[in-house]
């Protein structure tokens, strides 16, 4: 119980630290956690661990809504979390239309979280919406990801490779839609360039 005890207040500071700087791959640790877990045959261990990423992306993300809220662009600047000003009016746009669906899909997209939690904070998104909308859009992101070490875990014999091929699994996904971006915006900009 004890060591069941330390991985979940582990997990939780991982993905805490890792919604607050998003160079932590907090899906890998969600997925890993979760293809331990399978191995353990406990139903709570595998609930433990949606529960504890959920509460941890929960807490990393107010902890970063605040900081933007308080902290203004200025702060986003400095840390690096602003980067395409375009993007994020884009993103502004989204969010005065459809507020609750943009910030519950924002937490599945690799790479969408930090521009819809930066636009909701300088469009002034009250802390009332962020904290309902968020809530539910963390916990599906936490069920999400621990699905995907759940697979892993089924897979393969060995807890550990379980753990492996649920976190390749992930860094490939958010590989492959950053690429899909990039293709994207490539796209539209020699589009835009080619029509002026």
């Amino acid at each position: 119980m004890i060591d069941t005890l330390a991985a979940v207040g582990w997990l939780f500071g991982v993905v805490c630290f890792g919604a607050i700087v998003p160079i932590v791959p907090t899906g890998a640790a969600v997925s890993g956690a979760a293809a331990l877990a399978f191995h353990q045959r406990d139903p709570v261990t595998m609930v433990l661990v949606v529960a504890t990423g959920a509460a941890g992306a929960y807490a990393g993300d107010l902890v970063m809504y605040a900081m933007c809220r308080f902290g203004g662009e200025q702060l986003a600047r400095r840390l690096h979390w602003l980067r395409d000003e375009e993007h994020l009016a884009a993103v502004k746009d989204r969010l005065k239309a459809h507020q609750i669906p943009v910030l519950l899909v924002s937490r599945l997209i690799p790479g969408g979280r930090v521009p819809v939690l930066l636009a909701s904070a300088f469009a002034g998104i009250s802390w009332r919406t962020f904290v309902v909308a968020n809530l539910p859009a963390c916990a599906l992101w936490s069920v999400v990801y621990a699905s995907i070490g759940l697979a892993g875990g089924s897979i393969f014999p060995e807890p550990w490779q379980g753990v492996v091929a649920a976190v390749l699994l992930i860094l490939v996904i958010n590989q492959a839609v950053t690429w899909w971006n990039k293709r994207r915006e490539a796209a539209s900009t020699a589009e835009g360039s080619g029509s002026s």
